[in-house]
């Protein structure tokens, strides 16, 4: 009876172990709520070399990478010195560090900069090929989301500063976030958030593709100063130099502000790049639809990422509606059309409203892109057809259904 029920236990482990993919705490998490990055993917790469079949733990080496590249461009942003103004009330757009600026930075050279964005661009596509093997239908990562540790300033010191709740909690200035809170916030993952951070790889990737398309080191050596406290450049003066006129209450100069506006005049260097920006822009809207056509099948109710409107979602007071999967469904539709040039972006000179630009083509035919002349309309000309143009209407009548809040919305569902 004994050997009877040590075969029945044996026997069960293995069909759970099997069948779900892996054992109730991921393997990840201890390396995710450690910090210790680097290690947990030695391991997970290990596990998969002996369990192949182990999706959960691949899903969890997908996320991991991910999170890797994170840090690893921050840690790279933060030694060169990337300015946060976080003092200065100048903030940069898509460049903002949880981190103070580092003072004591190496100084960075444009081809450094565009390094650290091939790296990055490499990096996330690693994720997105790991993420992209994964063919468990019922994967599951449950993990305590809100533990996890990034060493983004690279001091290597653990601690709860780099856990990711204070991460957020710096990001949004929201420093009234308990750790008991951040403790319970845990996450389920399953099938349809493996589609949505393949989405996410690939739209940052596009954003990676675009940049190295065009070369950008006039920018870089006139206006460099603005992003970066020491910048390889033969216009020294203009870091340590007398001010005309300020902008704001912060100490950059509104002249440079004028300079890099006027610098957006970059030759294009690699027009594949631009094709390839495109192919990801595409991965994008049939991710996002995988993504939320699983979302949507779902009859559980379990510490959901991305809930459907019957479930119950980790994020607190987002609720999400039939009405808005619906209206992103057709704002992915839409898009798509844009990106296969079956639909124009409407044109904001002349009188013609059945002539619009032809998107598709300004990623397949690229030209020197001059922001002036753009916002002018001229150079916009190789790009303009006649057929049917999205209506700015259509876009307003989608959006509602998300009401003040769909910038916020469009980041989450992606």
């Amino acid at each position: 009876m004994q050997q009877l029920k040590k075969s029945l236990v044996a026997a069960l482990a293995l069909i759970l172990f099997n069948h779900s993919g892996a054992l109730a705490n991921p393997l990840v998490e201890q390396y995710l709520l450690n910090g210790k990055l680097a290690a947990g993917e030695s391991a997970l790469t290990k596990r998969l070399q002996n369990h192949p079949r182990d999706d959960q733990a691949r899903f969890g080496l997908g996320l991991l990478q991910f999170l890797t590249t994170a840090e690893t461009v921050s840690q790279s942003l933060y030694r060169h010195g990337l300015r946060t103004y976080s003092d200065t009330g100048f903030v940069l757009p898509f460049l903002s560090l949880p981190v103070v600026t580092n003072l004591e930075s190496e100084k960075i050279s444009y081809l450094q900069l565009r390094q650290i964005i091939e790296q990055l661009h490499k990096n996330l596509l690693r994720s997105e090929a790991t993420l992209a093997s994964i063919t468990d239908e019922d994967v599951r990562l449950p993990l305590h989301f809100g533990m996890i540790q990034l060493d983004l300033s690279g001091d290597q010191k653990a601690g709860s500063e780099k856990s990711l709740w204070k991460v957020y909690a710096k990001l949004t200035r929201q420093t009234d976030i308990p750790l008991e809170k951040a403790q319970k916030f845990y996450i389920k993952f399953d099938r349809g958030d493996v589609h949505w951070l393949r989405g996410y790889c690939h739209l940052l990737a596009s954003v990676c593709c675009i940049y190295l398309a065009y070369d950008s080191k006039e920018i870089f050596e006139r206006t460099g100063h603005m992003f970066f406290t020491k910048v390889e450049s033969p216009y020294d003066f203009l870091k340590n130099g007398k001010h005309l006129r300020l902008f704001g209450s912060g100490d950059v100069e509104i002249f440079d502000l004028i300079a890099f506006v006027h610098l957006v005049n970059c030759e294009v260097v690699d027009s594949q790049k631009m094709n390839e920006a495109l192919t990801h822009l595409q991965a994008v809207v049939d991710e996002s639809r995988e993504s939320w056509k699983r979302i949507m099948a779902e009859t559980d109710d379990d510490h959901e990422w991305l809930p459907n409107p019957k479930q119950t979602g980790v994020m607190a007071n987002a609720k999400v509606t039939e009405a808005m999967v619906a209206s992103w469904s057709e704002i992915m539709n839409e898009s798509e059309k844009i990106l296969k040039g079956e639909l124009l972006i409407p044109f904001w000179r002349g009188a013609q409203t059945s002539r619009g630009i032809n998107l598709r083509k300004l990623f397949l035919q690229p030209r020197k892109f001059d922001l002036v002349l753009w916002i002018q309309g001229t150079d916009a000309a190789p790009y303009l057809e006649t057929g049917t143009v999205t209506k700015d209407a259509r876009w307003t009548a989608l959006r509602r259904e998300f009401g003040g809040h769909f910038p916020g919305f469009a980041l989450w569902f992606n």
